[in-house]
Order: C-alpha cells, then structure tokens, then sequence
C-alpha cells in the first residue's frame, strides 16, 4: 500500500489489511479500534521470539528502548509534539493522572471536569475532594441546543474556572455526543487564572488533526487502541516543557521518571507499528479527511430520517455520531440495528446509541447502516418485521 493510491484501489487495499472490517460493519473505534494485520504479525513475531530465545539478555532491554522511543516518536509526529515531551503510559487513566500528580494540591484547591467526562479518563482526580478536600467542580455546558455553540461552551467554562483552581481535565471530544471542544480556547482561560489543563484525547488523536504545541495545553493523553488502530494497554501523555509541578518526577519527561512500571515488548512494538503504518503507508491526512467526511454524511443521512434525533452537533463534530430512535430505547434500537446490518457500535449514557466513523469504512456499508436506522424507526418495537431466520435442517443426531 502506498498513500498515492486512487481511492478505490486505497481503500480495498486498507481493508484487506484490517481483516476485522470483514466480520461487520465496524463502527466502533471509539471503544477499540481494527489492529491492522502487519501490527499483529510484528507483535506476534515478537512474543516468539521472546518465547524461543528468552528475555534476560542485556541487548534485548537495550533494543526495547529502542522500540519505546520509536513508539514516541511516532506518536509526536501525529500530536506534533517533540518527542522528548511524551511519557509513554499503559492507559488513558494512567496518562491523566500524569496531570493529576504534577498538582501540588492543598485543602480547598478547585478541579474543574467536562461534562459527563469518563471516570477512567480523570484517574485519581475523583478521589482528592474526600483524601485532600479539595473541591471537583463540572462544567455545566448543557442547556444548548445541540448545534456546537463555541461561546455556550466557553461561557460554562469561563463561569467554572474560578480563582483557586488549579486543574482543568477535559475530553477533546465528548465520548457520548461526539462534540468537538474548543481546548486552545478553553486552555487560554485555564491559564489566564493560573490553572493547567490536562486533555483526554481518546476520541481525537488519529481521528482528526491534533496540534498540541497550537493549542498549548500542558498535558494530552493518548490511548494507542481507539482511532491510533493499537493494541490494548499502551498510551502516552504530552507534557508541555517547562511545566510547574509539585512533584517534578511526575513531569521529568526526559528523564522518563513518569513511565510508573515495566512495558512488554510486543505491546510496545504493535503501538509504534500500528501509528507508523497510518502515518506512512495509509497517510494520516487521507486517513482524517475521508474519517470527517464519511462522519458528516452518515450524520447529515441520519438527520433526514424522520424519528432520529441525532444529538452531535453537526457544527462541531468529530468522527463520532450519536442519535436516538423515537419509541425505541437505545437497548431495542440497537439490537435491531446491529443484527439486521451485522454493525458493530454501542449504546451511551443519555439512552443513546453511538457510532465511531473510520477512513476504513465504505459509503455503500455506511448506507446499509443507515438505510437500517430508518427502518426500525419507521416501526415501533410492536409492528417492526421478523428478522429473516436460518434454519439448519439435520439428522438430529
């Protein structure tokens, strides 16, 4: 594969290489993205040779240094960042909580979270208000009409992040609506009243362009499994140079004093592999560009079907898209959809359902899915057709 490929040819091409694209329609990056199949033969090759020769040589830690500033290097280049400002981690909490450690926090100190932000996604930060009595204050951002509005958003922020906060956690983009935030905006304020700001960027990074430097945020976490198609247990945290913190171990990135514990091999190995082959072979551009666009059409045909109610807001969305089926609950819904289109996506809290939009995705399986949706919501769960059985005529013996 090469990233100059007529569109056509490129995508059978990504396809043949994600072989998991092949078993439905795969909707759910959000959760855990396709592994691409040269980064399961590498990470296999790996765990056999860890199998027949061993572990303990000093060579072979010497070479997984290697491997882990390879796999940081290529995670800079997708979040443009410089190397030497990546931690690695083994999750999204373990990143975030990189932020968490840096705050030298004492009693009545103010966090300030995003709307509906993921529990494993602020770390330890829901503990301090009971272990060091702090107060964890949310962004109330609700009340807007589901268009995106940059200035609703900003004014919630503006009115949460008072003096005596000293950290503002965030998603860049909602988990459940797929709302892209305005995080150079927000940090601006964070700053400006002598926060920091710590970004999730689980449903970004690889998803849509990311500049970490641009919007100066301090810390940005990164899981390699979602949108950067990793395996599981691998992640990375920016950390922007010259940070303050109360404990510098916790921001010594050059160093390396942050990475808490010991890495496997293949996982490191598969995360680097997994983010070079995007980058170099697929081409991250084609990847975001193609990802934003087949997003917005699935989201643009689901508004026209009447008895959706699609709750992204078009104007600010990300490569995720989130609706409702009037008269059916998310768990009805998506059973219905999912068995009569063999999709792959999820429900959300907010009785929702939610899927994940990737380059690797065709319009004519988009349009199945779609072409689904309306007919379930064209039903209620009373009069909704039988889905056609098989039925496996044998000896019974």
């Amino acid at each position: 594969m090469t990233p100059f490929l007529p569109d056509g040819e490129k995508l059978a091409a990504v396809r043949e290489a994600l072989p998991a694209t092949a078993a439905g329609i795969y909707l759910n990056a959000a959760a855990v993205g396709p592994l691409p199949a040269e980064t399961h033969r590498a990470m296999a090759e790996q765990a056999d040779r860890e199998l027949r020769v061993g572990r303990a040589s000093p060579d072979d830690f010497l070479e997984l240094l290697e491997r882990m500033d390879e796999a940081r290097g290529v995670i800079a280049a997708v979040a443009r960042a410089d190397p030497a400002s990546i931690v690695l981690t083994h999750s999204t909490n373990e990143a975030m909580d990189v932020a968490t450690r840096a705050i030298d926090w004492r009693p009545g100190d103010r966090a300030v979270i995003g709307r509906l932000d993921r529990a494993g996604a602020l770390g330890a930060l829901p503990s301090l208000p009971d272990r060091l009595g702090i107060e964890l204050v949310e962004a109330d951002v609700d009340g807007g009409d589901g268009d995106g509005d940059e200035e609703r958003v900003l004014a919630a922020f503006d009115t949460a992040i008072v003096p005596g906060t000293r950290l503002v956690s965030i998603g860049h983009v909602d988990w459940t609506t797929g709302e892209r935030l305005p995080i150079g905006r927000i940090a601006e304020l964070a700053h400006a009243r002598g926060a920091l700001i710590a970004v999730d960027g689980s449903q970004a990074i690889g998803a849509i362009p990311v500049d970490v430097t641009r919007a100066a945020v301090d810390f940005y976490a990164m899981p390699a499994h979602k949108w950067l198609l990793g395996p599981e247990g691998m992640a990375a945290v920016y950390v922007a140079p010259g940070v303050a913190a109360g404990d510098p171990s916790a921001l010594d990135s050059s160093s390396r004093r942050s990475e808490l514990s010991g890495f496997g091999r293949a996982p490191v190995v598969g995360m680097a592999r997994s983010i070079a082959w995007l980058s170099m072979y697929v081409g991250l551009e084609w990847v975001q560009d193609r990802g934003s666009t087949l997003a917005r059409s699935l989201a643009d045909r689901l508004v026209a079907i009447p008895g959706v109610e699609v709750l992204t807001p078009i104007g600010a969305m990300a490569t995720i898209v989130a609706f409702r089926v009037a008269g059916w609950s998310a768990e009805g819904a998506f059973d219905e959809v999912s068995r009569r289109s063999f999709a792959i996506f999820q429900t959300v809290p907010g009785d929702a359902l939610r899927v994940a939009v990737g380059f690797y995705n065709s319009e004519e399986e988009l349009e199945r899915f779609a072409a689904t949706v309306e007919l379930v919501a064209s039903h209620t769960p009373e009069t909704i057709p039988p889905r056609r059985t098989l039925t496996i005529i044998g000896d019974g013996g």
